[in-house]
């Protein structure tokens, strides 16, 4: 599903208060303190009408409520109570509101918008953002989709208020690929399942017939490649979204798992064990041939491409444990960067190439922490009992992990590179393994 973009006409300027207000901006970078107040009522729409996805009154009230969770889930906005209004947005008020009702509820931004119904059956979604106190317009977009694609403009709009008041990109609108479990410990059924990276728009991929671990999204996101057991042979699978389509990736005689794509996805790199050895190799898609990448005795696992394919970050125990290490994407110039108290593994590098996720394992625990390309500036984020499996926002400042609460349900969570909010992620059953996706076209 694509949704169409397109620019807004032009806005009456709305009346100025007085130039001392300075513009609105929320930083990113050091950690906030109270959530910007943000106030996001019901979109109008210009004549109420039947959509395949409800009338467009409702459907209004339904992408402004998604927006706010879109946004409030980033730790950064605190929306406003609805009940706390004191007027209702009419039309004429999405592009001239009236900001000295919007003051009243301390709301210092604002979003207004509209919902329309097409000839065609789809909608049309106004978005229009507003810093309250300068009483400036500060963004607005327009966005003609499906019926069933109102959620995706939603998110769309909450992509566009995020990046002019923060000036990065947004991450709302994109996808989560992750295991699905269920059963008994001995018993265990794993299952792929992808959703919307609010828990929207879930459905399961695999039977379960097979076990499946570590799915990873292609840089297009129409394939995702992960291990399956199929004929207890695990071995490196690719499956297609859009035909549910599975094929192994090569009749090797070996072990291959923990698979990903290259940035560009022409190339897979993944571990495989020959001969007592377990190796990293990198397979190009198209011929299928294979090049060894590491050489060194022990297990080489997980690996990860730095964002401009030059290099690879992968978990090791050659030196006696569970290490990480960078190397060329070649094989060599091999290097180890981890040096902390305790073991690293799983690591991810991120999509801004600033910094390496991770999961730092000592003291009875496991963490998720992130560490510079060289090593320097180790934290962690997280402190439970078992956190593991990072994976990164499309934008580089959310982590996404699975977390195993002493014999309990394993869940999703994320949390933001300040440590400081943290949210479960909803799934139908537990969930393991996650991995996201870039933003969506």
């Amino acid at each position: 599903m694509r949704i169409l973009f397109f620019a807004l006409s032009a806005l009456a300027a709305p009346a100025l208060s007085p130039a001392s207000a300075a513009p609105i901006r929320v930083d990113i970078n050091s950690g906030i303190a109270q959530p910007l107040p943000i106030a996001i009522p019901a979109f109008a729409t210009p004549a109420e009408a039947t959509t395949e996805a409800g009338g467009t009154g409702d459907l209004g009230a339904r992408v402004a409520k998604v927006i706010a969770d879109d946004l409030k889930s980033s730790g950064l906005f605190r929306p406003i109570d609805p009940a706390a209004y004191t007027t209702r947005v009419t039309m004429p008020d999405v592009t001239r509101p009236q900001f000295a009702n919007w003051r009243t509820v301390a709301a210092q931004a604002l979003v207004t918008g509209t919902v329309t119904a097409n000839p065609d059956g789809g909608v049309t979604v106004g978005c229009y953002a507003y810093d309250v106190f300068s009483a400036e317009e500060l963004a607005r977009q327009g966005f003609v989709t499906t019926a069933a694609g109102w959620r995706r403009a939603a998110h769309k709009c909450a992509d566009l208020v995020y990046a002019r008041l923060t000036g990065e990109t947004g991450y709302f609108d994109s996808r989560i690929v992750y295991v699905s479990e269920t059963g008994s410990k001995t018993k265990r059924i794993k299952r792929l399942a992808v959703m919307d990276q609010d828990g929207a728009g879930h459905r399961f991929l695999t039977s379960g017939q097979n076990l499946v671990l570590t799915p990873r999204f292609a840089p297009n996101q129409q394939t995702i490649t992960y291990m399956s057991f199929e004929g207890n042979r695990p071995r490196v699978w690719l499956y297609t979204l859009g035909s549910g389509r599975q094929q192994a990736i090569g009749d090797f005689p070996n072990m291959s798992f923990a698979p990903r794509f290259s940035p560009d996805g022409s190339n897979l790199i993944f571990s495989m064990s020959v001969g007592g050895n377990t190796d990293v190799y990198r397979m190009d898609i198209a011929s299928r041939r294979l090049t060894r990448l590491t050489t060194q005795p022990g297990i080489d696992t997980a690996p990860s491409y730095s964002p401009d394919g030059s290099r690879i970050v992968f978990e090791s125990d050659r030196g006696g444990s569970q290490q990480l290490y960078v190397m060329n994407a070649d094989g060599s110039g091999q290097q180890r960067i981890s040096f902390g108290d305790g073991r690293a593994a799983t690591p991810v590098w991120s999509p801004r190439g600033d910094l390496i996720a991770f999961t730092r394992i000592g003291g009875g625990r496991f963490s998720i922490g992130v560490m510079k390309p060289d090593g320097s500036g180790e934290r962690l984020l997280t402190n439970a009992y078992q956190d593991e499996g990072p994976t990164w926002s499309p934008n580089g400042r959310v982590i996404l992990f699975f977390r195993s609460a002493r014999g309990g349900p394993v869940d999703l969570y994320s949390v933001d590179l300040s440590g400081q909010n943290e949210r479960k992620v909803p799934t139908p059953l537990d969930g393991s393994d996650p991995a996201w996706s870039p933003l969506l076209p």
